[in-house]
Formats: structure tokens, C-alpha cells, sequence
């Protein structure tokens, strides 16, 4: 006698059957894309040049001038001396202030007002450069957590020698970071960052190009930090490095 087979009677089947028997397409298309070796390959690089370049860097000073605007005017000018402080974090001794012409000394409410509303900005710029640094240097151990989480892809395009890589929810949930690698200086040539603050509309775009100095050194040359929200730009430009005594 046979058997007649309805799409009940299958998945009646398939109930009866141990969970690990039943294929989940999307978590096996997930951890395909984990252990793609290709992704792993330039993940690995990545993370070896990010390891070797923050040790050179501690043997370095070096400076960098900072340019603050604020929805297109320039409002600040300033030159530091940088080195690289025993946590790895960038200590910064101010060189130089240029601040831009105020117009005038100012007296009363107005300026009572634009004294708050200039510690604002301040306050908010320097949550803008802190959390900047952070993807400044890619951290190896953020970069293999985001690999076994499947958030890092290799993007398409780019010029012959280069590797894209996508990588998201980096530092923080839905975060978005695409890094140029190039693979015969093996070293990362650019960032390009789409992050927040604390709230996800509090937006924040980081662009970083990078240079190498003659021993093979990568380092941010130029940055961008632009928080959308206040429409604030901070330029840092890094020059003149030196071995620190």
C-alpha cells in the first residue's frame, strides 16, 4: 500500500526530527561567510599592521595642527605636540593658538551667550575627537570579534593591490567602518566611518587618510571628524615625526 505524501504529513516529519538535523539557511549562509578564508586572509593583515604600527608609533612624537569649524567658518586654529601616552591614547601639548578674529571684545548678554554656547560646542567637539581615535587604529582584538559575529565583508571596487573591507558594528551597534588595506605596503590607507555618540541621530562621519613614514610606519596623515547634528568639522593634519627621546 502506498503512502500518499502532503506537505502535512512532511512537516510533521520534519517535527520529529533532532533540531540539529534541520538546515537554517540564513545561519549557515552566516557562518559560511565567518569562516570565508579569503575575508580571514585580509583580516589577518589588517590586524598584524594595526598591532605593528601602534608599537612604532609609541617610539614617535610628532604634530599636529587642528582646525575647528563650525557650519563652514573656521573658529579655531591650533598646533600640538603628540605622543602616544603609556595606554596607547594620543597626549597632546598645545604649540600654538591661532583662534580666528571675534570681532571685537563683547560685553553682556550676548556675550554671556555665546560664551555657553562656545563651551557647548567645545565639550561636543572634544566627544567628537575622543570617539574618533577610538577607530583611528583599528584594535585587532574589536576587528576578530566583529569576523566571528560575520560582520566583516569584503567590498568590491577599488584599485589593483587594494582590499576593501566592510566591517560593522565595530565600537558600537550598526556602526559602519570601510577600510582600504594595501596589500603589497601592508598597511591601511584609508578609513571611512559612519558612527554616533551616544544616540544613533547624534551622527558622526570620520574619514582618515593614511602615510608611511621611511621605516614603513603607517600613520594618519590627515582626519576629518564631522558632527552632523551641530554641523561641526575638526581637521587634524599630522607632520613632522620624530623618534621621541
Amino acid at each position: 500500500m502506498k503512502t500518499k505524501l502532503t506537505l502535512r504529513s512532511v512537516l510533521a516529519g520534519l517535527a520529529l526530527l533532532p533540531a540539529s538535523f534541520v538546515a537554517v539557511p540564513w545561519l549557515a549562509t552566516e557562518t559560511a561567510g565567518a569562516q570565508n578564508p579569503q575575508i580571514q586572509q585580509r583580516l589577518a593583515e589588517v590586524k598584524e599592521s594595526a598591532a605593528r604600527n601602534k608599537q612604532a608609533l609609541a617610539g614617535y612624537s610628532w604634530q599636529q595642527q587642528e582646525t575647528i569649524a563650525i557650519k563652514g567658518d573656521v573658529k579655531d586654529t591650533k598646533v600640538f605636540r603628540v605622543r602616544l601616552g603609556p595606554d596607547g591614547k594620543p597626549v597632546k601639548t598645545e604649540m600654538e593658538n591661532l583662534p580666528q578674529s571675534s570681532g571685537g571684545r563683547q560685553h553682556g548678554l550676548v556675550h554671556h551667550v555665546k560664551e555657553k554656547k562656545g563651551e557647548e560646542y567645545k565639550e561636543y567637539g572634544q566627544q567628537i575627537g575622543a570617539l574618533a581615535q577610538q577607530y583611528a587604529q583599528p584594535d585587532p582584538e574589536r576587528l576578530q570579534q566583529a569576523f566571528q559575529q560575520g560582520n566583516v565583508l569584503l567590498g568590491s571596487g577599488g584599485a589593483p593591490g587594494e582590499a576593501k573591507m566592510v566591517i560593522t558594528s565595530y565600537l558600537k551597534p550598526n556602526d559602519k567602518v570601510t577600510l582600504v588595506f594595501n596589500q603589497q605596503a601592508k598597511a591601511i590607507q584609508s578609513l571611512d566611518v559612519a558612527t554616533y555618540l551616544s544616540d544613533p541621530k547624534d551622527a558622526v562621519h570620520i574619514g582618515a587618510q593614511f602615510e608611511q613614514l621611511p621605516d614603513g610606519t603607517n600613520h594618519v596623515a590627515t582626519m576629518q571628524m564631522k558632527g552632523v547634528s551641530k554641523d561641526l568639522l575638526i581637521t587634524t593634519q599630522n607632520s613632522n615625526y620624530q623618534k621621541a627621546p
